[in-house]
């Protein structure tokens, strides 16, 4: 809304008064000069003018702000599900670190039932059961080099013996 639609306006109210037959009042002379009052209207024209120009810039500016928010939210939802997986990850770390520090650290009670430590002492002696089982394979193996035994023939009779 402009200075002149007010202007235009107030016009309209004038003739209006002179059309009824109104005599129009006569207004108490103007305190200011004319050419203040003019200089004044010009300003406030101005003045008017500026502020409808920032009002435009504003509303131009309010879709590429949503925009930008809603960019914004969608970013930080991503963040937070990379946070929370990551946090996720550091938990599952911090279990590997109890596990392989409780046989290291002194000021842990090693008495404590952890179900992860139970299953890698049951890992450790499964590995120390195969290890016996490797020795005993390689001793048996260098005894039948050694003698010159028939493999062949050992395996047939093992087989054998399965079978009957």
């Amino acid at each position: 809304m402009s200075f002149s639609y007010l202007k235009k306006k107030f016009k309209k109210k004038n003739k209006m008064t002179k059309e009824n037959g109104d005599e129009p009042r006569k207004e108490a002379p103007p305190a200011m000069p004319l050419q203040e009052e003019v200089q004044k209207r010009k300003e406030e024209e101005e003045l008017l003018n500026q502020v409808m120009s920032r009002i435009n810039e504003i509303e131009n500016d309010i879709p590429r702000i949503k925009v930008s928010m809603d960019t914004l939210k969608s970013q930080i939802n991503d963040l937070r599900g990379e946070i929370e997986r990551l946090d996720h990850i550091i938990k599952d770390v911090m279990v590997l670190y109890e596990v392989v520090s409780q046989q290291i650290n002194p000021f842990k009670d090693s008495d404590s039932e952890n179900p992860l430590f139970s299953e890698v002492e049951e890992l450790k002696n499964e590995i120390e059961t195969l290890k016996d089982e490797i020795a005993q394979i390689k001793a048996d193996l260098r005894l039948i080099i050694i003698d010159g035994m028939d493999l062949d023939e050992l395996i047939y009779e093992a087989m054998s013996e399965g079978s009957a």
